[in-house]
This record gives structure tokens, sequence and C-alpha cells, in this order.
């Protein structure tokens, strides 16, 4: 199904907005790195995600995400050869002030806190914000009204990759939220496969996916805020 958000955002946003843009060179990270940093301390459970892109290297640019905020703004997050760059698009009478007031000297602090954190930490912390973006993804999917047998993969997705992270596994919570899914993955799977999922059922899974997302990023900002 056609995702008309990313198409305005491509078609009119872009161009007929207004924008501010922020700028953070990569060192000592790397592009990846950097780029997940910026993508969790750009989303919020009022964020939905609405495209995501990965570069095919850690070490290089490439990688672009594009959320939409319940206030009707837009931030692009853009991993470039030299730089990350964070653009926020708003309309005439609303302000883009967040991201430099509050975005940007987050991402500089957690930048700085990241670098010194020992290699299992970076590992589990990345892995995390891979959650982060997989739940996103099946939010954005349900949205969408996506095939049955699409949001059933990403919800097996994502609660595979939080099964392999010890502090997640870990948190407090944890099995709520493992519990949550493999429910989801239940009903998901006992539905025709290439059928739309059915209206009736999108509250439920987005208020369970909502309160999954808070926990997660409330976790995940206790690890880089450290």
């Amino acid at each position: 199904m056609e995702n008309r958000l990313l198409d305005q955002f491509n078609n009119v946003i872009i161009s007929q907005w207004l924008s501010k843009k922020i700028e953070e060179p990569y060192s000592p990270l790397s592009p990846r790195e950097l780029f997940e940093i910026a993508y969790h301390s750009s989303n919020s459970v009022s964020m939905r995600n609405i495209y995501i892109k990965q570069s095919s290297s850690e070490d290089q640019g490439g990688s672009k995400a594009v959320f939409y905020s319940n206030s009707k703004k837009f931030i692009a997050i853009e991993a470039l050869e030299n730089n990350l760059t964070i653009t926020k698009y708003f309309s005439e009478g609303t302000t883009g002030d967040k991201i430099t007031s509050e975005i940007q000297p987050l991402l500089k602090r957690r930048k700085e806190n990241f670098a010194k954190k020992d290699t299992n930490m970076k590992t589990q912390t990345l892995k995390s914000i891979l959650v982060e973006r997989k739940l996103d993804e099946c939010a954005n999917l349900v949205l969408l009204k996506g095939i049955n047998r699409k949001i059933y993969f990403a919800i097996g997705d994502a609660r595979e990759s939080a099964a392999v992270v010890p502090i997640f596994m870990e948190a407090e919570g944890a099995s709520l939220v493992q519990l949550a899914l493999n429910k989801w993955m239940e009903t998901a799977q006992k539905l025709e496969q290439e059928k739309f999922f059915p209206d009736n059922l999108v509250p439920g899974i987005l208020k369970n996916l909502t309160q999954i997302k808070k926990w997660l990023l409330d976790l995940i900002s206790s690890f880089l805020d450290k």
C-alpha cells in the first residue's frame, strides 16, 4: 500500500516547507554508530518512522531515516559522506527550534558518552536501537494496513533481535514485552497471510507497540546518558 506521508514528504515538504538543519561530524564514531544514536535521539513515542534505509557499510554514509510527528512535523536524518545531518521541516506558524535547543546538545553529549563505552556495551546499545527501529517498522506497516505476512515477520524480527541483547532481556519488564510480541505474532499467524491486517485489530496492536516503544526508549536513553 502506498505511503502517502512519504510521497508528501518527497514531493511537497522538502521543497515547500520551512526547515532547520544541524550537522554533526562523525569522529570519533563511525557513520553507522552516529546514525543510530541520532535515530534514537530524534525519536519519541509521538514519532512515526515512515522511511528507513541503511548503508551497506558501517564506515560509510548512505543511511537515511524520515520521521513524522503527531504535531505534523517531519524530521530527516542523513548520514552523508563527511557528516550527519538532521533536518526538521515545519509549516508556517510553527518552529523547528527544538532541533537546536534540545536534539543538537543531546546528540553531542550522547556521542561523547558512547565513545567512552567498552565494545560490549556499544554493541548491545546499538542492537537495542535496532529493536527500536524494528518496532517502528512494525507500527508503520500496521498503519499502512500492510499484509498479515509482512506484519508477522516484522514482529518476529523485533522479537528475535531483542532476544540476543542481554541488557534488553535482563531489564525489568522485558518478559512482558516478549509476551506481548509473542501474542501478536500468534494473532498475525492465524490470519490469512496475504490479506491486509484487519481494522479491528489495529488499535490493540498499536497500543501495545506504543507501550513497548516507550519502555524501550527509556531503557536505551538510560544507557546512552550514563
